[in-house]
């Protein structure tokens, strides 16, 4: 860990120039308490460090949440083994998990399943699906979507070789309205009030405002959304498993966290709205995921409850490349070399998650050696991505 400065804490052994000062930037808001803690997958995100724990004493961010408001990780161990999936066609188990989960943007379901329906009513239920109605009126089709970019659904091995259904995603199009809808309420009454930021992206709601529990109502909103969404989706996977198999999957885990979002946590004697963009909730003994990238290997782990950390860790490897200089400086021969042995959709279309387009998830790891024990290693048998 590297002490940058007094309210500003980094994991990082990889970090660019440019992504450090944006996180000192940020640091230096009035309202940091004690100090923002940056996580080892760092890298530059919209006003705020994409892998950077920002805690707040009466104001918030909305920026610094992020846009996927609730994005995050679920996984199931099941009862296979390896052996069990050799000799059958794991493009077959691919093609049914792509037609169980519609995948890419903008894509939704045609019509809500029973289940789906009924998480759908809970949501309805909650405050905050005014908002939602307001933003995005086929909100309830899109629960139970991946989405694109970096999310992605895989069948993963443990290191005892024990098979794993895993998947990444969040809120969807209705999170990413809520959230550009505050972050643009924020700028405006930034500038309303004369206020001076270092980037308009850290433009902030004050604590009893009306605007602000307003935010607060919609974010919980959506961090439910994208919860029930993994469930919904990991429901299906589990159910294309079971068709392609013949056997009913047995779960013996189930893990579900968000690695978007915000939530009041206590801090060093004071109460304070946590603010996890691109990072885990680490408190001792609290079961997290960390992926690595399209290729690479993912974790299972359990949180050391780091009080420097602010209970964190990071979530994923963090991009090194933008989308458009990884496109610039790979191919799809050197895609298709990265995923040699795993079952995916071979297209260009996912040359920018190509593995070398982010850092490198062992370092990322290793410089985590006091965030979190793993528990799992996680290899991918079958990938299933969004264009």
């Amino acid at each position: 860990m590297e002490q940058i400065s007094k309210r500003l804490m980094s994991w990082a052994s990889i970090l660019e120039d440019n992504t450090r000062a944006q996180a000192v930037a940020t640091s230096q808001m009035p309202f940091i308490y004690p100090h923002l803690a940056l996580m080892p997958d760092a890298h530059l995100g919209k006003g705020a460090t994409v892998g950077s724990v920002i805690p707040t004493l009466g104001a918030i961010i909305p920026a610094a949440v992020g846009v996927d408001i609730g994005c995050g990780m679920i996984a199931v161990r099941t009862q296979f083994a390896t052996g069990d999936f050799a000799g059958g066609d794991l493009s077959v188990l691919r093609e049914s998990i792509e037609a169980a989960v519609p995948t890419s943007a903008g894509k939704y379901n045609e019509r809500l399943t029973e289940p789906t329906a009924a998480r759908a009513d809970e949501l309805r239920e909650l405050a905050g699906a005014d908002q939602a109605d307001a933003l995005a009126r086929n909100w309830p089709l899109q629960l139970g979507t991946l989405g694109s970019g970096n999310h992605f659904i895989e069948v993963t091995a443990d290191e005892e070789g024990i098979v794993w259904l895993f998947l990444h995603s969040g809120s969807r199009g209705v999170g990413n309205k809520i959230a550009m809808k505050h972050i643009k309420i924020a700028q405006d009454l930034c500038r309303k009030w004369w206020i001076e930021l270092p980037d308009p992206d850290l433009a902030y709601l004050v604590q009893g405002t009306d605007e602000f529990w307003a935010y607060i109502k919609g974010l919980r909103w959506a961090q439910r959304f994208a919860l029930l969404n993994r469930e919904e989706m990991m429901d299906r996977v589990v159910g294309s498993v079971e068709a392609w198999t013949g056997v009913a999957v047995v779960e013996s885990e189930r893990i579900n966290c968000h690695h978007n979002f915000t939530q009041q946590e206590t801090h060093f004697g004071k109460d304070v709205w946590l603010s996890r963009k691109g990072a885990i909730d680490a408190t001792l003994g609290t079961p997290g995921l960390i992926p690595g990238s399209m290729g690479t290997a993912s974790y299972v782990v359990e949180g050391l409850g780091n009080r420097l950390s602010l209970n964190s860790s990071p979530h994923g490897a963090g991009r090194s490349y933008s989308r458009s200089a990884a496109r610039k400086a790979f191919t799809n021969d050197d895609l298709r070399a990265a995923m040699v042995g795993i079952e995916y959709r071979d297209t260009d279309a996912f040359v920018d998650e190509i593995p070398q387009a982010y850092k490198d998830i062992d370092v990322v790891m290793a410089d985590a050696a006091d965030l979190v024990t793993i528990k799992h290693t996680l290899h991918q048998m079958v990938n299933v991505k969004g264009d």
